[in-house]
């Protein structure tokens, strides 16, 4: 962040306004762990490539696990990015994440298809909305 005194005097606003705020791809390039003390923040989203490897082995599990853990130490809620297999769900889960998002719960739609796809998945059907 080129100007990050002012960044984090907007960033405060918006959050004293009532906005919620996320710290996308977490772990990824400028989310550093400086970023965790000093924004104010909500919610830690945890980039897709560490989920994506959960599956690979205890190394790549014990890092997520690490993160969820810290971020929810600090007050953070954490969301998982890019969930593709039960597995990768399940092990989030497991580990305490509290919010996924990827492709094994739906693709990305538009407002009108999710209000389809909402109604359909309360009525116990899992199939994807066609746009």
């Amino acid at each position: 962040m080129k100007d990050a005194t002012t960044a984090l005097e907007r960033l405060s606003a918006l959050s004293a306004a009532g906005l919620r705020l996320a710290i996308d791809d977490f772990g990824m390039g400028y989310s550093s762990l400086a970023y965790l003390q000093r924004l104010p923040a909500h919610v830690v989203k945890i980039d897709r490539s560490f989920v994506f490897d959960i599956e690979k082995g205890e190394r790549e599990q014990a890092l997520v696990r690490s993160m969820i853990t810290m971020s929810q130490g600090m007050g953070y809620r954490v969301v998982g990015e890019g969930v593709e297999t039960s597995t990768a769900a399940d092990l989030l889960e497991e580990m305490g994440c509290e919010e996924a998002q990827g492709y094994h719960f739906a693709k990305p739609m538009e407002a009108v298809d999710f209000a389809a796809w909402q109604r359909a998945d309360r009525q116990g059907s899992m199939e994807t909305i066609a746009a």
